[in-house]
């Protein structure tokens, strides 16, 4: 999901502070501009002495960003330095680099509002659920109340990065922080100094010490989203902190306790990644205490209208529209029959189109429909719901995958970012699924 494309929903936000000290979190408002600095004339202040006095402002609104206010030592997001004074699109829960301390974004659901996607997970009263679905709630709720890795599978979509922030609010760590981490985001050396954190002097440009994102989920939960595309060496260093409960800092002898529950997620096989030498065994049963497979959204097919009328609700307030549109009987029709390739993802993607286009107040399957459709499938063939055991892909699926792979390579033409990008995965995904599924590499033009 490129930065700044999702829409912030409506709700209280705090800014999780990462230093050397415990963690703190402040109260945002819902919208307006915060500035953050080691002043006492700084909204925030952080008392971490490579932060300028005020050093940057943080935006809050339909869109979340971050500028750095021509600061001493910079301001990092991804990886990158940003510019002084340019307004910078982030995501909730993306971090934020200031001198040596991190800060995080985070939403606070206020009482009685839920964020959208999680109408698909969790709902007391289980309206417009399937029957897979419930028993999937009934058993994470039994496995929130425990100290189990929870490994969760499913394809690309179906809202594993939901399902885990869910698991985290069930359980007794819930007044504690919730943290992850994309594996398929980050190179190898950042993703290391971000997991684990580094000492002063590591590597060239660390000034100071800083924390690793582990090390600030302390007493709490950390989701690896994608840990199928977790490099090699940093595999072998967090099987280390699941056996010793503790994280070495990158450049560090010294071991920092730490008491964290880990949630997986990945679309891949693990038990194949594992047999190709890709993925470590040991780390593999040690993340996979219980494994949750969340369905595709073609065998949930009852919880396609709700879902919908959700996403539509939340689209037109997003847009600033004075009403909701209605769903024609034809749309709906045009919904189930759909297989629904990108899950609930796609779902939203799509409704969140046809309300800008929708003039006359009613959605028509027109403004439902995307460029690559697919016959309507009813596959069964994916694991049931709750099964502790990796899901297995299926030949049809593999076909269809590798078809919309093609389909988005022949859009961009051969261009393998842009294609990664419409098909919503990482780069380093596509060139593993460009190798698995045997299809040929674009030449370059």
């Amino acid at each position: 999901m490129d930065p700044g494309s999702l829409s912030v929903e409506l709700g209280r936000f705090k800014l999780l502070v990462i230093s050397d000290r415990d963690p703190v979190a402040h109260q945002l408002p819902e919208r307006g501009r915060v500035t953050v600095g080691r002043s006492e004339t700084a909204d925030i202040q952080v008392p971490d002495p490579l932060i300028s006095r005020v050093h940057a402002a943080i935006t809050l609104g339909e869109t979340l960003m971050v500028r750095d206010l021509g600061s001493s030592n910079g301001t990092v997001v991804r990886g990158e330095k940003l510019q002084p004074n340019v307004d910078t699109a982030i995501n909730v829960g993306e971090t934020i680099d200031f001198g040596s301390t991190v800060v995080i974004v985070q939403r606070e659901v206020l009482g009685g509002q839920r964020e959208p996607d999680e109408a698909a997970l969790r709902d007391d009263r289980h309206e417009g659920q399937s029957d897979a679905m419930q028993r999937l709630n009934r058993l994470a709720q039994r496995v929130a109340s425990s100290k189990i890795n929870v490994l969760l599978l499913g394809e690309t979509g179906v809202g594993k990065e939901v399902m885990a922030s869910t698991l985290h609010r069930m359980s007794p760590r819930a007044s504690s922080p919730f943290l992850g981490i994309n594996c398929a985001s980050l190179t190898d050396s950042l993703f290391e100094s971000e997991l684990f954190g580094y000492e002063k002097g590591a590597f060239t440009g660390a000034t100071s010490a800083k924390p690793g994102l582990i090390e600030a989920a302390h007493t709490g939960t950390f989701f690896l989203d994608e840990v199928g595309e977790m490099p090699l060496s940093a595999q072998a260093k967090l099987l280390r902190v699941l056996e010793l409960r503790a994280v070495h800092r990158v450049g560090s002898i010294k071991q920092t306790p730490v008491d964290v529950r880990f949630v997986s997620a990945t679309h891949r096989n693990l038990a194949e990644e594992v047999a190709a030498g890709r993925f470590r065994e040991d780390l593999y049963y040690r993340l996979n205490g219980i494994s949750l497979v969340i369905p595709p959204l073609r065998e949930r097919l009852d919880e396609v209208v709700p879902l919908a009328r959700s996403f539509l609700a939340q689209a037109a307030r997003d847009a600033g529209f004075g009403s909701v549109p209605l769903l024609a009987p034809e749309a709906i029709a045009w919904m189930q029959s759909y297989d629904w390739p990108g899950n609930i993802r796609e779902l939203k993607n799509a409704i969140n189109r046809a309300v800008l286009l929708s003039t006359s107040g009613i959605v028509q399957p027109e403004h439902l429909a995307v460029e690559n459709q697919y016959s309507p499938g009813r596959s069964s063939n994916a694991p049931p719901a709750g099964v502790a055991t990796p899901a297995r892909g299926t030949p049809a699926m593999a076909s269809d995958e590798r078809q919309r792979i093609i389909d988005a390579l022949a859009d961009c033409g051969g261009n393998q970012t842009r294609a990664a990008k419409q098909l919503g995965i990482s780069r380093r995904t596509l060139s593993s699924r460009l190798n698995q599924l045997d299809i040929p590499r674009p030449r370059k033009k």
